[in-house]
């Protein structure tokens, strides 16, 4: 097993994602085994994730990205040759100390993560096992690790704010079925998808179903409450009302100004914008709440954290980036009880384990993430399985990237538990 898990050949090449921006896609070759991975972009990223290198000329209105593709096959690739992919801490190090730089400035973290999550797939097909339990593996330190559950979806209805071209300043409305098998909840939640396909064309016409970067609808709609009522009607048509709970990301930093928020057309005080979350969640059966506050707004977030973590979970996603240093700051001022967890914030796939432990280590619950910008790769998918992550959020039950993300966890049920 020693000689065929080493690398042979690493060769990256420029795609492009599911905005049709370009990406990274990673090729890695050992003597018996070939993999690959896809790696997604996000449009609203926080200021504390790791840097990824875009060309910033002319081709592609200067996104494209062939200085990372350049990194890799120049200069990571020369230096991984003949490493073994079973050695992912010592891989994944070479490759921070190589960067050198404490955001990933200099190879990119997009050259950096499509590497190591290649690395990672690798060592799965070495050890002849499903990606999910090589993860679990690497994540609880034991050869046998039994998976008792499977994440559930969060999945995506509406978007605004950056990722839907509306009026709505809230990110995204989804929601979490509450019933307990995958392929039940993956069901609900197609189900009431359709029917609120159904209803904003009555009501607003078919324009209203035109669907965001992630695959939920984007009505030209200018008030959260506008959309949480049409999803309850939605759930309420579809036969579902004591079965769902709603998930908001309201990634407050997009509407951030000058220590207030300019809600629509309001401008709040962090305390004022508590209230306001208050009040949905009196109103709506709200469970978790993504980003509530500026991404440095630690007194808010601890503010709202502690008024309602007993009823929803604070997840922290611009606030965190899957840093595991700004978890431990944020539990220590009571921040958030959730992680968002996306990979590509932090680079390797070492980092975002160390931050899961982190996490876990402070009781909290795990989202992982996919990004607006994405492929129909399922890593996440495998990796939300094999750390037992809470949930899921890869969008709507919509377009081919996002339902990839669910189908492979359509397979993987199929694999565990039937």
């Amino acid at each position: 097993m020693k000689e065929k898990s080493k690398i042979k050949l690493i060769k990256a090449r420029e795609i492009l994602d599911s905005r049709g921006n370009p990406t990274v896609k990673v090729y890695l070759k050992t003597s018996s085994e070939e993999s690959n991975f896809s790696v997604p972009s996000g449009v609203s990223e926080g200021k504390y994730e790791a840097l990824e290198i875009r060309d910033k000329e002319k081709r592609y209105f200067g996104k494209g990205v062939k200085r990372a593709v350049n990194n890799i096959n120049q200069i990571i690739a020369p230096r991984l040759k003949g490493e073994s992919v079973l050695k992912q801490e010592r891989i994944d190090q070479m490759l921070i100390e190589i960067d050198g730089t404490e955001q990933k400035s200099c190879l990119g973290a997009n050259a950096i993560l499509g590497v190591s999550i290649a690395v990672l797939k690798a060592g799965a097909q070495v050890k002849k096992i499903p990606l999910y339990k090589y993860i679990a593996q690497i994540f609880y330190g034991k050869q046998k690790t039994q998976i008792k559950k499977l994440p559930q979806p969060s999945l995506l209805l509406i978007e605004g704010a950056l990722h839907g071209g509306n009026n709505l300043q809230i990110q995204e409305f989804m929601i979490i079925p509450q019933i307990r098998l995958f392929r039940e909840q993956l069901r609900i939640g197609s189900e009431i998808y359709q029917t609120l396909k159904l209803i904003l064309n009555e009501k607003y016409g078919k324009a209203s179903t035109n669907v965001g970067y992630e695959g939920g609808f984007a009505p030209l709609l200018n008030r959260a409450e506008k959309a949480l009522d049409l999803i309850s009607l939605a759930i309420k048509k579809a036969g579902y009302l004591s079965k769902i709970k709603i998930a908001l990301d309201i990634a407050a930093s997009t509407f951030y100004q000058k220590n207030s928020y300019k809600f629509e057309d309001k401008i709040f005080t962090g305390s004022g914008l508590l209230k306001y979350y208050l009040n949905l969640s009196k109103t709506y059966p709200i469970i978790s709440l993504e980003d509530p506050y500026f991404e440095e707004d630690w007194e808010n977030f601890s503010l709202i954290t502690q008024k309602l973590k007993n009823k929803i979970t604070i997840f922290g996603d611009d606030l965190l980036a899957t840093n595991p240093e700004r978890i431990k700051t944020a539990s220590k001022v009571g921040a958030c009880n959730g992680l968002l967890l996306k990979p590509d914030q932090i680079g390797t796939f070492s980092e975002a384990l160390t931050a899961a432990k982190e996490a876990r280590k402070h009781q909290w619950k795990i989202m992982v993430s996919h990004r607006s910008g994405d492929t129909c790769d399922t890593f996440i998918t495998d990796f939300a399985v094999g750390i037992g992550a809470d949930s899921i959020k890869a969008g709507a039950p919509n377009r081919g990237e996002r339902v990839a993300k669910y189908n492979r966890l359509l397979e993987i049920e199929e694999e565990l538990f039937s």
